[in-house]
């Protein structure tokens, strides 16, 4: 990526970054905001309030302003507020949000290879997951990003193992997928996966869910256990299965005119507050992770414990592995092997 006033967005040096931050919240001190903000800008997100996105974006976006003595000040719109993810995703584009979390397997629908990271069955647990994100796969899809002109401001957050759930059956083995309605996000990765299994899976925006599940347009759906549990799926679901079938990641992305548009000194206190959110929400969706299934089996939530070897040996049998290599290329699929072992 091109530099921007000497400091690349991807190059900012540690140094550079610890000196800002020893700066900028001194000036904070001697005046807060006097002055009205220089770059008002706007974060969107699909999460649920209560969300550990929006929780540890909300106190990312109070550092920024309070770093910058109240230079940058940044709104946010929790919830689809401003639009659902196929919208906010044009809007983040074209200038109209300047922030926006999404979802790996959604944003795919515009840089393919994002999706690599919702490979099914791929992980086998976060300590593969964080080793590759942080590592040469996360890399190259964050450069791969930059290509179609936005910008990705952080490591990546987590939107953890995605957990499929059900009205009408227990999902216990890849045959109990046969003809099994569901709703998918609008994520070719997860359409496909779920046909070569057998199922039915049908593309809806997530500010759709609930009402499609009571609805019954759709028997169940899949997401991980925070999404389930902060949108209160489980009121209108029956069953989990904890079939971990693929990890989802998700990414703030940024207008590139809008980051290009502030100091250098700025820029590296938007990136560093964002990295440091990314960590902190890790974190919060781990623990949540751990009691998320004890609360709602409270709530009258069955779940159920899958062999997940079934599922990836039916995923064998089918052109699956071997479609999505050919679509990612080599350099992409063997980024992932790498860390995987060998899929196809």
């Amino acid at each position: 990526m091109k530099k921007i006033d000497s400091i690349s967005l991807q190059g900012i040096s540690r140094r550079k970054i610890l000196t800002y931050g020893a700066v900028l919240p001194l000036s904070a001190m001697i005046g807060k905001y006097a002055h009205a903000a220089e770059f008002n800008y706007k974060m969107a997100t699909g999460q649920d309030p209560t969300h550990p996105v929006n929780k540890r974006a909300q106190e990312a976006l109070t550092r920024i302003k309070e770093a910058t003595g109240g230079r940058v000040d940044i709104r946010l719109f929790p919830a689809n507020q401003l639009g659902s993810d196929t919208d906010l995703l044009a809007q983040v584009r074209n200038g109209g949000v300047e922030f926006f979390n999404l979802s790996a397997s959604i944003l795919a629908t515009l840089v393919p290879a994002s999706g690599i990271a919702n490979m099914g069955f791929a992980f086998n647990g976060y300590d593969q997951v964080w080793k590759a994100m942080d590592g040469d796969l996360g890399k190259y899809i964050r450069s791969q990003i930059e290509k179609i002109g936005i910008i990705t401001v952080s490591r990546s957050w987590d939107n953890g193992f995605r957990q499929v759930t059900s009205s009408t059956r227990a999902i216990r083995t890849p045959d109990d997928l046969r003809g099994f309605k569901m709703r998918v996000p609008p994520a070719p990765i997860l359409t496909s996966l779920f046909q070569a299994l057998g199922a039915g899976p049908t593309p809806i925006n997530f500010n759709e869910v609930y009402s499609a599940l009571q609805t019954k347009l759709v028997e169940g759906q899949e997401n991980p256990l925070p999404i389930i549990a902060t949108a209160r799926l489980y009121e209108v679901q029956k069953y989990c299965s904890m079939t971990s079938h693929v990890w989802d990641g998700y990414w703030v992305l940024g207008n590139r005119r809008a980051v290009e548009k502030l100091p250098a000194d700025l820029q590296a206190i938007v990136l560093r507050e964002f990295d440091r959110a990314a960590l902190d929400q890790r974190g919060d969706i781990a623990k949540l992770n751990d009691s998320l299934r004890q609360d709602m089996t409270s709530k009258g939530l069955q779940f159920v414990d899958v062999d997940k070897n079934a599922f990836r040996d039916a995923l064998r049998k089918s052109s699956f592995y071997k479609d999505w290599k050919a679509k990612f290329g080599e350099q992409g699929w063997n980024l992932l092997q790498q860390e995987v072992g060998a899929l196809a």
